[in-house]
């Protein structure tokens, strides 16, 4: 492959909700290209793109990879991002890499909420978009329903290039409306047809030409005054709209026949931004156009860890060029890293590249600490402005399979992480257990089956345990009175303590004995006895907090009496004033904050109320959203990421921050404690 200037690349991020015919639009991109010599399957694992042995055993896609095309003397980056919710961090990599976006469309499903979240995400990084509406083979597609969707979304920027003629609900041929001809396809051969008369294709093109026409001034003035636009005139108009925000243009076809693909490769190569023309910004709040002549950087956008061939960093460079044993200075760590052999991407594969230059992607294999969202540069000045990764939602805890593997799961799951920002991994202080936190459960099929493959480690999965609090109610007086006699010195050791709630976490422990009832030397050991007591409550065996002791009297015996006499006899008062001053479990409790569609808001609120969680306020949002704040516990949203991907189709965000303990309810206690006996 050979070197291409920076005004020669594209790159191109293909997005789409899941089984929307994204990676089968780039695969057969790929294969018009003749970069591959057929169309791939994903459900059949034969995909180019869905490479990674987990795609395709699922069939479907579950990480970003990269393709390089050379097509028409211009380079093509294709960018290829899972489209299932689990898998959003790959949406994220590819935005950190692209210069623009196709969004995949299925012509039976429509606009659907991936397709949404991929638009706002792509236009809040300042991408420029393109749609491609796929599956017209489909029973109940139907390419016109789905526009005019589009429309009633994004409005007037949205701008159709080749529409379908439909007779009797099947597509007769395709209609290109930059040269205004009909086409019919067999595979990739396109026939040139005599143009149909059709109501329908006359408003597409008119769309067209005012979205052509609204670009420029001068071809506003050419519209206005009745005269025809040239294919060059059109082509520069969309390309200029797409760069500043105000076309998309939208493409059809059957991607898996080929069918309309040739068209859509060559709007890639000419109608879409080149990677000198779309801005990239910085951490400074700076934006500036990848450059050629500028210091050698580079960013990070994707990392794959792999246990034989080490770690592989795929790259975009931002400026300058980069070779072989070139060194730079990471602007996280500070580290100089040394840039071994650099590869340009074919997806599963990779390829020696003597030079890699700006605005251009490849990967360099075993590079030291650098993660996913580094700038590397010559100074270690440069810093780029990684996109923002989903928050994991879904928490589990993690445990070996097999003694003495705690160590594995560790190493394993923390090279996991380096490859997917969207993993956490933490221990919890309350629980003693290992927490690993995804995106979903799909996520977290996939992460176990890594482990299993990659590290050979089996692991068990459970729901994480309640970090619960027992404390009381009520002021009670207790005595505790410790006495043994078994040869030589006895032990002896006589407390009288009070016991009453307060607001501190901690045990408070004071002293009121008068007459030294008990001597001051043994006050340590009356308050090492509490305190150890306060591991383990009366009711269940959870913490205790919120309680005070005071001391108040005894009596000691001077030959017998030892500080483990009064750490003894202290437990025995404690489990008896305790017992009696009415213990009750406590629950911590979580605000909840969720973003969620006006449509479902009532699902949505049942389904909190159901988790016994209050609702406490709700504040209009974006794009027909409304924020819901409650108070929930915690105990009750194990399913809560589960349930919100069910009831509005992934088009919620959650947040869930612990808040404070409250009272559990007598019956729930009841099963509790009940539970903790077995």
């Amino acid at each position: 492959m050979k070197d291409y200037p920076i005004q020669k690349i594209k790159n191109i991020a293909v997005l789409g909700h899941g089984n929307s015919g994204k990676t089968t639009l780039a695969d057969a991109v790929l294969c018009y290209g003749k970069a591959t010599e057929r169309i791939g399957k994903t459900s059949e694992g034969t995909a180019a793109l869905d490479f990674d042995p987990e795609e395709k055993k699922r069939g479907c896609s579950v990480q970003t990879s990269v393709f390089a095309l050379e097509y028409n003397d211009t380079k093509i980056n294709i960018i290829d991002a899972p489209g299932l919710f689990d898998f959003a961090g790959g949406v994220s990599e590819a935005l950190g890499a692209a210069d623009s976006v196709i969004i995949a469309l299925s012509g039976k499903s429509g606009v659907t909420v991936g397709a949404k979240q991929a638009f706002q995400k792509a236009k809040d990084l300042n991408k420029g978009v393109g749609f491609f509406v796929g599956k017209l083979d489909s029973s109940h597609a139907h390419f016109y329903r789905v526009i005019s969707s589009l429309v009633a979304n994004y409005g007037s920027v949205v701008c159709p290039v080749i529409v379908p003629y439909i007779e009797d609900e099947v597509v007769k041929c395709y209609v290109n409306l930059i040269e205004n001809k009909a086409y019919s396809f067999e595979g990739f051969a396109a026939t040139e047809l005599r143009m149909p008369v059709s109501t329908e294709i006359d408003q597409m093109r008119d769309m067209l030409l005012e979205a052509v026409a609204s670009a420029d001034d001068s071809l506003m003035e050419k519209y206005f005054a009745g005269e025809a636009f040239t294919k060059e005139e059109i082509i520069g108009g969309l390309k200029s709209g797409i760069i500043s925000g105000d076309i998309c243009p939208v493409y059809c076809g059957v991607q898996q026949l080929g069918h309309g693909v040739s068209i859509f490769a060559d709007g890639l190569a000419e109608i879409f931004p080149s990677a000198d023309e779309i801005k990239i910004k910085y951490n400074d709040n700076k934006e500036e156009y990848a450059n050629e002549s500028g210091e050698n950087a580079l960013y990070i956008f994707k990392t794959i860890a792999d246990p034989f061939v080490g770690k592989l960093s795929y790259f975009k460079v931002v400026s300058g060029s980069i070779t072989s044993d070139t060194k730079l200075k990471n602007n996280r760590t500070g580290n100089e890293e040394r840039i071994t052999k650099i590869m340009w991407l074919k997806g599963g594969k990779q390829e020696d590249a003597a030079k890699i230059g700006a605005g251009d992607i490849g990967s360099v294999s075993k590079l030291g600490d650098v993660l996913t969202g580094d700038t590397l540069s010559v100074s270690g000045n440069v810093s780029v402005m990684p996109p923002k990764f989903p928050k994991p939602t879904l928490n589990m805890a993690i445990y070996p399979a097999n003694k003495g593997d705690e160590e594995k799961i560790n190493s394993g799951l923390n090279r996991l992480i380096e490859e997917d920002p969207t993993i956490s991994l933490y221990s919890d202080k309350e629980t003693k257990e290992q927490i690993l936190s995804t995106l979903g459960e799909q996520h977290l099929d996939v992460i176990v089956s890594r482990l299993k493959t990659k590290f050979g480690i089996d692991v068990v999965l459970k729901e994480p345990k309640i970090a619960y609090r027992e404390t009381i109610r009520k002021t009670v007086k207790a005595q505790g009175r410790h006495k043994k006699q078994s040869g030589g010195h006895g032990q002896f050791g006589d407390v009288w303590i009070e016991f009453e709630p307060c607001d501190s976490q901690e045990l408070v422990f004071e002293e009121k004995v008068f007459g030294g009832a008990v001597p001051k030397n043994f006050f340590p050991a009356v308050e090492k006895g509490l305190r150890d007591c306060m591991d383990k409550g009366v009711l269940a065996g959870y913490p205790m907090v919120g309680i005070k002791a005071t001391l108040y009297d005894g009596s000691y015996h001077p030959v017998d009496s030892s500080e483990m006499a009064f750490k003894t006899a202290a437990s025995i008062a404690f489990k008896e004033g305790v017992s009696t001053a009415n213990p009750v479990l406590m629950e911590p409790i979580g605000t909840l904050k969720v973003i969620v569609p006006d449509d479902v808001l009532g699902d949505v609120i049942g389904d909190i109320n159901k988790r016994r969680g209050r609702i406490i306020g709700m504040n209009p949002a974006q794009n027909k959203t409304q924020e819901v704040l409650g108070e929930v516990p915690i105990a009750e949203m194990a399913d809560f990421s589960t349930a919100m991907r069910s009831l509005t189709g992934g088009s919620s965000e959650f947040s869930l921050e612990f808040a404070r303990y409250e009272d559990v309810p007598s019956n729930i206690a009841e099963k509790i404690i009940a539970k903790t006996k077995e």
